[in-house]
């Protein structure tokens, strides 16, 4: 892209951050510089932004409605896949998954909560007594 052609579209990040774009110069040379956004961008961002949004409002339902533990809310909130979640904790991904069923999750030690506890960031309290804002 030419220098003169790089987007300094809006966007919800323009005051937040820029984004350095490589771009040939008038000799035909790369260097950097810095954008403000690109629409396109943008509106994939937001995209995504609104699945994230709805994964956890839908994740706060299924916990609310018993269908699944806190635990997968918090996976939802945090951003966390399986695997991620395995490496914070030291779980294995089909015990993670165990553990997202409510029955077997009342059952689970505070040790075992704990563990899960630092991984969101939140209290084994927290955890426990689910209570969404």
């Amino acid at each position: 892209m030419k220098k003169k052609h790089l987007p300094q579209d809006k966007s919800s990040l323009e005051n937040f951050t820029r984004e350095v774009i490589y771009v040939k110069n008038e000799d035909g040379k790369y260097e950097t510089e810095l954008s403000t956004g690109w629409e396109t961008k943008t509106v994939a961002l937001e995209n995504a932004w609104d699945e994230i949004n709805r994964r956890t409002e839908e994740a706060k339902q299924e916990c609310l409605d018993g269908k699944i533990s806190p635990i997968g809310y918090y996976l939802e909130l945090r951003l966390m896949d399986l695997p991620v979640l395995a490496g914070y904790t030291g779980f294995f991904k089909w015990q993670i998954k165990r553990h997202m069923k409510p029955n077997v999750f009342a059952k689970l030690s505070d040790k075992k909560l704990q563990r899960y506890a630092e991984a969101f960031d939140i209290t084994i309290n927290e955890l426990k007594n689910f209570n969404p804002s």
